[in-house]
């Protein structure tokens, strides 16, 4: 089985290409050349639809939307010259300490 970083290294990847390509031959280009309001707004949009998949408790439908929330934040990361490594890191930075401590240390 592949794992979750093996996976999030190619989209990285991926998403990066997409960086060059024509807005008219890619999804994600397309999201680039519209800039950060239209990638903002459709990060905002994904975790509404997860938020409300939650709330109805229908796993599946969780899954694929939190699926569509974390490829859109790649996108908006990517966008911004930063990667899932990036985000990795903080979380790797954050592991053993207390929530309550962490969020205090950021004030």
């Amino acid at each position: 089985m592949t794992s979750a970083t093996d996976i999030l290294q190619r989209l990285d990847q991926t998403l990066l290409g997409r960086k060059g390509a024509s807005p008219e031959s890619s999804y994600v280009a397309a999201l680039y050349h519209k800039g950060v309001d239209a990638i903002a707004r459709k990060v905002g949009e994904e975790a509404l639809e997860t938020a409300l998949a939650a709330k109805d408790g229908d796993r599946l439908h969780i899954v694929r939307e939190t699926a569509d929330l974390w490829f859109h934040t790649l996108v908006m990361l990517a966008h911004f010259g930063l990667s899932s490594r990036d985000v990795l890191m903080e979380l790797a930075r954050r592991e053993g300490i207390s929530g309550i401590e962490e969020k205090a240390a950021r004030r």
